[in-house]
C-alpha cells in the first residue's frame, strides 16, 4: 500500500506540510516495498482556486490509498474520499515520523475537513 505525505522537501526529513492543496510536494511511501517517489505540486502553490481538488488529482493519480498532512479543506476532503483515500491528520514532526506514526496505528482517520477552503 502507499500513502502520501505532503511536504516541502523531497526526503524523509522534511517536516510534514501543515497544507495540503498547496503543499509543495507528496512523498508517495510504498509500505510494501520500503521505497518512495516524490510527486511535485509545485503548481498549486499560487493557485487562486482548486489547489485541493488538483493536489487530491495528484495523490490518486500516484496510487496512494491514504495521505498524511496537516489540515485539508472540504472541497480537498471531498475529493480525496470521492477518490477512496484515506486522510490522517498530523500537526508536526517529518516525514520520516509520520509514516511510523501511521505503520504503528497512532493516527486517526480523519472525519471530515479541519479547515475551510483556501487556508494558507
Amino acid at each position: 500500500m502507499k500513502i502520501a505525505v505532503s511536504c516541502s522537501s523531497k526526503n524523509l526529513d522534511s517536516p510534514v506540510d501543515r497544507r495540503f492543496g498547496r503543499a509543495a510536494h507528496f512523498l508517495v511511501y510504498d509500505l510494501d516495498t520500503d521505497t518512495f517517489e516524490v510527486v511535485d505540486n509545485k503548481q498549486n502553490l499560487q493557485a487562486a482556486q482548486g489547489a485541493g481538488i488538483q493536489s487530491a488529482r495528484n495523490v490518486a493519480d500516484s496510487g496512494a490509498k491514504a495521505v498524511i498532512t496537516g489540515n485539508v479543506g472540504p472541497n480537498a476532503y471531498q475529493a480525496l474520499n470521492a477518490a477512496g483515500i484515506d486522510i490522517y491528520l498530523m500537526k508536526s514532526g517529518t516525514v520520516k515520523e509520520a509514516i511510523e506514526e501511521f505503520k504503528s496505528g497512532n493516527l486517526a482517520k480523519s472525519t471530515g475537513a479541519n479547515v475551510e477552503g483556501h487556508w494558507a
